[in-house]
C-alpha cells in the first residue's frame, strides 16, 4: 500500500481513538451529572427528574459516537472499504442529527425556555405535589413552589420542608426561590454547554468523515490497481 493511503490508515485509527475517548468523557460527565442530580421517589417508584434529560441526552450521543468510531477503527486496520464506508455514512448521518439540534437550540432559545416553564406550570396546575410529584422537583431543584413562597400562601397551605434550606422553614433566608424560574436557568445553562460542545463535535467528526471517504477512496484505488 502506498505511503499516503498508509499514512490516512493510521490518521484515522488514530483520531477515531481520541474520538473514542472524548466519547468516553461524554458518558462520564453525564452520568456525573445524572449522581449529582439524584433521583426521585413518587408513590413508592423512584426515577429521574425532568432535568435529568440533558445528561440522559449526553450519555446517549457519548454511546453512539463510541460506537461508530470503534467501527471506523476497525475499518482502517482492517482496510475494508465496506466498513470505512459504513463509518462514514453513520458519521455523517450523527452529524447532520446534531447540526440539526444545534441548530434548533440556537434558533428557538425562547420557545425552549417557555416550554420549560410549561413543565413547571403543568405540574404545579395539576396539583401533582399532594402525590409527591412537586415535592420531589422541589428537592430536587432546591426550590418552592412555582413562582415563589407565595405560592403556597396564596393557598393557605403551609409551605412543606422541601421549601427551605435544611429543611428549616423558620428563617426565611433558608426559603428557596420558585421552581419555574430556577428551572429554566437550570436547562438554559445546559441547553448553551451542549451548543458549543455539539459545535465542537461537529468540527471533530467533519474532520473524520473526510478522512474516511479519502482512506476508502484510496484502499478502493489500491485494490483496483492490483487486480490488474
Amino acid at each position: 500500500m502506498d505511503c499516503g493511503t498508509s499514512m490516512a490508515k493510521y490518521l484515522l485509527f488514530a483520531f477515531n481513538t481520541v474520538v473514542s475517548i472524548i466519547g468516553i468523557l461524554g458518558i462520564v460527565f453525564g452520568a456525573l451529572m445524572l449522581n449529582s442530580i439524584g433521583t426521585i421517589e413518587v408513590n413508592g417508584q423512584v426515577g429521574f427528574p425532568v432535568q435529568a434529560i440533558m445528561p440522559i441526552i449526553l450519555i446517549t450521543i457519548g454511546s453512539i459516537v463510541v460506537f461508530i468510531s470503534f467501527l471506523g477503527c476497525c475499518g482502517a486496520i482492517r482496510e475494508s472499504v465496506c466498513m470505512t464506508m459504513s463509518y462514514a455514512v453513520f458519521l455523517l448521518v450523527l452529524l447532520i442529527l446534531q447540526l440539526t439540534i444545534v441548530v434548533l437550540l440556537w434558533t428557538n432559545k425562547e420557545k425552549f425556555n417557555t416550554a420549560m416553564g410549561e413543565v413547571i406550570d403543568k405540574a404545579w396546575e395539576q396539583q401533582s405535589r399532594e402525590s409527591g410529584v412537586f415535592e420531589a422537583i422541589q428537592r430536587s431543584l432546591k426550590c418552592c413552589g412555582k413562582n415563589g413562597v407565595s405560592d403556597y400562601v396564596l393557598l393557605l397551605q403551609t409551605p412543606p420542608p422541601s421549601c427551605c434550606e435544611r429543611d428549616d422553614c423558620l428563617n426565611p433566608l433558608n426559603i428557596y426561590g420558585g421552581c419555574r424560574s430556577k428551572f429554566q436557568e437550570f436547562m438554559s445553562f445546559s441547553t448553551d454547554t451542549a451548543k458549543y460542545v455539539g459545535l465542537g463535535l461537529i468540527g471533530v467528526e467533519l474532520v473524520g468523515f473526510i478522512f474516511a471517504c479519502c482512506l476508502a477512496n484510496n484502499i478502493r484505488n489500491y485494490k483496483r490497481r492490483n487486480n490488474y
